[in-house]
């Protein structure tokens, strides 16, 4: 068994034990691999071992992978999916629609109208989370859900055609303690059932929440999908390129 395999099984083992303890099927809970970093090779071999949803966080690294692991994302069963997690600046709309399945990093009311237009000009629908910060670190992305842009936002969504608005999406802070973490994951989960009773046009059922240290708080707190790669590929080098 390669060293993937062996840690897939170790974070299946961890995933079922989480979902057990919190009283939820294995099933309710998406697996993202989170690929930045790594080479399409690897993202070949998670995909051989069963994995098809995986997270990158810039265009022009996943645009340097893109035309190996394409023949994956094409057939007709399984296909694999690629969505962008990482901030995203509105003037790289067009290439991002192109590349990704998906964008679980919007955070403003001008990229959804970039990325809108861009998925029209495509025949796209394209899947979109909306990335809400719930964190005080000043290098964290995502909109303040009680901003005038949030508000801006939500009411516009409906009428994007091209966007499919399927969830909400937050990276809990750094090196907190236990009750901090979960608190910031149950605040997501709130704004999503606030948000969805008050713009009930907008399908707001996913909720990526938690990485490689605490997805299994988040798993209790009602994650949808969770987003790992240390735990999954193992420690990664710096990007060296240009996003």
């Amino acid at each position: 068994m390669s060293g993937l395999a062996e840690n897939l099984a170790r974070l299946e083992e961890a995933i079922a034990s989480a979902c057990r303890a919190a009283g939820r099927s294995r099933g309710e809970v998406d697996l993202m691999a989170v690929s930045k970093t790594y080479p399409a090779a690897t993202i070949a071999e998670a995909e051989a071992l069963g994995l098809t949803l995986f997270g990158e966080n810039r265009v022009q690294e996943f645009a340097a992978k893109v035309s190996e692991i394409d023949p994956l994302r094409l057939r007709a069963e399984r296909p694999l999916r690629a969505h962008l997690i990482g901030h995203l600046q509105s003037n790289k709309a067009q290439r991002a629609v192109e590349l990704f399945d998906g964008i679980d990093s919007l955070d403003s009311l001008r990229l959804a109208e970039r990325l809108n237009e861009a998925a029209g000009r495509l025949g796209k629908r394209l899947p979109v989370l909306i990335e809400v910060k719930l964190s005080p670190e000043e290098t964290k992305a995502g909109l303040e859900p009680e901003s005038a842009e949030a508000a801006a936002l939500l009411e516009r969504l409906p009428e994007l055609e091209h966007l499919d608005a399927r969830g909400l999406m937050t990276i809990a802070p750094w090196g907190v303690a236990e009750p901090v973490t979960r608190a910031c994951f149950r605040a997501l989960r709130g704004w999503r059932e606030r948000w969805a009773a008050a713009y009930p046009r907008l399908a707001l059922e996913v909720l990526s929440m938690g990485m490689s240290g605490d997805f299994a708080l988040a798993i209790d707190e009602g994650a949808t999908r969770i987003r790992v790669g240390t735990a999954l590929f193992g420690k990664r080098s710096p990007y060296t390129g240009t996003a």
